[in-house]
Order: C-alpha cells, then sequence, then structure tokens
C-alpha cells in the first residue's frame, strides 16, 4: 500500500470538511440550534432521530426539559455526523503517517498532534451541549476547530512544498504577528457570538450613538466562568454588557485590518516569487471582504447568511495567513530589507 497517497487524500479529505465543519458549527449555532439535542453523542437517546412518533414521543418523555424540535435536532445532528468524518480522516492520516514514519519525508510529530487536538475538540463538543452552550466553552470549540483546520492546512502546503526540495529557515516575525492578532479577533468573535451580542450596537460606525459608548461595561462583559448549572441559550449579559463585547470586537476587528494590510503590503513589497505575491492578494481580499461582511451583518440586522459567511470567511482569512506564513518561511522567499 502506498501510505503516502493515502495519507495526502486524508488530509484532502480532512481539510474540505474541516471547512464545512466550521461553516455548519456556525449555522447551527446562528439558527439557535445548539441545544437542539440534549444530550451526547445521541439525540434524545438515538443515533439517528427517529420518524416513527410513537418512538419520537417516548424519545421527548425521556428528556421532558428539552422540547423536541426535528429542524433543530436535524441540524445538530449533522453537524456531529461531518464533525466525526472529519475525525475519522484524522485518525486515518496518522495511523498512515505512522506506517509511513521511516520515509525522510513524512512528518509524524504534526499528525500526532493533530489527532490529539481533535480528540479534544470532540470534548469540546460534548461539553458545549452538557454545559449548556457555556460562552467560554463555545468559543474554544470555535478555535478548536480552526486549529483542526489550519494544522490540515499546514500539512498539505508541507507536502506540497516538500517535493520541491526547498530549505525552510527562520519564519518571518511580522506574518507571526498578524497571525496571532487575527486568533484574538477570531476569539473576540466567538466571544462575541456565544454572548448574543451581535447587535448589540446596531448602528455603524457609531455604536449606540456614540463613538464611545458611555454605558459599556467591560468588566462584566469579559467575566470568562460563571460557574455550572446556567443555560447561556439566547445569553444572560445585560445590554451594557453586551455593548462592551461588541464595541471590543469592533476595536478588534479595525486592528485587525490595519494589521493584516499592513503585513500583506509589507511582504508584497519584498516578494520575489509569483506564489508569494499571490499569497499576499488572497489575505489583502478575504480581510477586506470579512470586514465588509462584518458592517453588512450589523447594516442588515444579523440575516442569518451573513452571519454563516462572517464565520466561513474568518476560516479563509485563517488559511490564507497560515499560507503567507508558509510562503514566507521559506529561503529566497523575500527581498533583504533595505540597507542589508
Amino acid at each position: 500500500m502506498n501510505y503516502a497517497a493515502w495519507y495526502r487524500r486524508c488530509l484532502w479529505v480532512g481539510a474540505a470538511l474541516g471547512l464545512v465543519v466550521i461553516v455548519l458549527g456556525a449555522y447551527v449555532r446562528l439558527s439557535d440550534a445548539g441545544l437542539g439535542c440534549p444530550d451526547w453523542p445521541g439525540c434524545y437517546g438515538h443515533l439517528v432521530l427517529p420518524g416513527d412518533e410513537g418512538i419520537r414521543a417516548a424519545a421527548q418523555s425521556a428528556f421532558p426539559q428539552r422540547e423536541l424540535e426535528a429542524g433543530k435536532a436535524w441540524r445538530e445532528m449533522i453537524h456531529r455526523y461531518a464533525a466525526t468524518t472529519l475525525g475519522l480522516s484524522i485518525v486515518l492520516a496518522a495511523l498512515f503517517a505512522w506506517l509511513n514514519r521511516r520515509s525522510p519525508r513524512q512528518p509524524v510529530a504534526t499528525p500526532l498532534v493533530l489527532l490529539g487536538v481533535v480528540i479534544f475538540q470532540g470534548l469540546l463538543g460534548m461539553w458545549t451541549v452538557t454545559l449548556l452552550l457555556k460562552p467560554l466553552i463555545v468559543m474554544g470549540h470555535l478555535l478548536g476547530g480552526l486549529t483542526t483546520l489550519g494544522l490540515l492546512t499546514w500539512l498539505l502546503l508541507e507536502d506540497r512544498r516538500r517535493n520541491a526540495d526547498r530549505q525552510p529557515r527562520a519564519v518571518v516575525g511580522p506574518v507571526v504577528a498578524g497571525l496571532l492578532v487575527l486568533i484574538g479577533q477570531i476569539a473576540l468573535g466567538g466571544w462575541t457570538s456565544s454572548n448574543y451580542a451581535a447587535l448589540a450596537c446596531p448602528d455603524v460606525p457609531t455604536c449606540q450613538g456614540q463613538w464611545w459608548p458611555e454605558e459599556a461595561n467591560f468588566a462584566e462583559g469579559f467575566v470568562l466562568w460563571r460557574g455550572l448549572g446556567v443555560n447561556y441559550e439566547f445569553g444572560v449579559l445585560d445590554a451594557p454588557s453586551r455593548v462592551a463585547i461588541h464595541f471590543t470586537h469592533r476595536l478588534g476587528a479595525m486592528l485587525t485590518l490595519t494589521v493584516l494590510v499592513s503585513v500583506a503590503l509589507w511582504v508584497r513589497r519584498r516578494a520575489k516569487s509569483a506564489s508569494l505575491r499571490t499569497a499576499t492578494s488572497l489575505v489583502l481580499a478575504t480581510v477586506l471582504l470579512q470586514v465588509a461582511i462584518g458592517i453588512g451583518i450589523v447594516w442588515f440586522g444579523l440575516p442569518l447568511s451573513l452571519a454563516t459567511a462572517h464565520n466561513g470567511i474568518a476560516a479563509l482569512l485563517l488559511l490564507a495567513m497560515i499560507n503567507l506564513l508558509h510562503n514566507t518561511s521559506f529561503r529566497a522567499a523575500l527581498r533583504p530589507a533595505p540597507g542589508r
């Protein structure tokens, strides 16, 4: 068996599924279906939601605290099926990497790290339900999904570019800094969504008619842990706390836009290859599209299509930055800085 070829196939399947799972997860959360199944891993005690009315009534009686809504339950279960398939593809990729470990071109450590990440991601998915949409867990689940997708993409880039025998060098600091800023902004987005603060500022560019909202309660808005047993569906924070969260996310968006545009232009001026210039163009196009969608979400009152797209484009922006980082981490990718 050609382990390297099967390893590569699993990475491609995993990356495609990773993006699908992230978008599906956003759709489930934004359509208020995060607790469509009150248990885990089944749904009302079944791995497939029963169609028979008698069985469905029995399932409902087993979970009287949560009314069975078939549409929400199916959305949640489809997301779980896709996530399970993603996990299986990563298990197989790690297995083929291990079986092919004697090849000098085969990475082993990173696929095993990825396997650990996806196992922990499964636990976060369980806790999202059992801890009743606790914002810190929901945000962590989002970051875990993006970490999974990012690692899959990095391994694909490594596999493709390793065949060119290019020698890696130290990564470029500004690109790493831009990536860290982006991750922080994605975390803020997850915190905003999980606390139902997306429309806390219904106007743009001001917030509540002010450039700096006076009623914002930053101390209360960023309490990460509030104890167990609280149902966080539809949020528990008051209006000033949600304003603080939303406004912070806006400030983060402006910082992220400035940093990523600056980094992309900095790299573009020094790029030697067409692929590196293309990588910067992808970052610039994606970050501008993401900002436009964010404005549209507020302007049009949080339409589900735009809100879901905002999550998907965030994932694509992360991939664009990972691609840029990988491009700049090779010797002779950049021209020397002036005066050096």
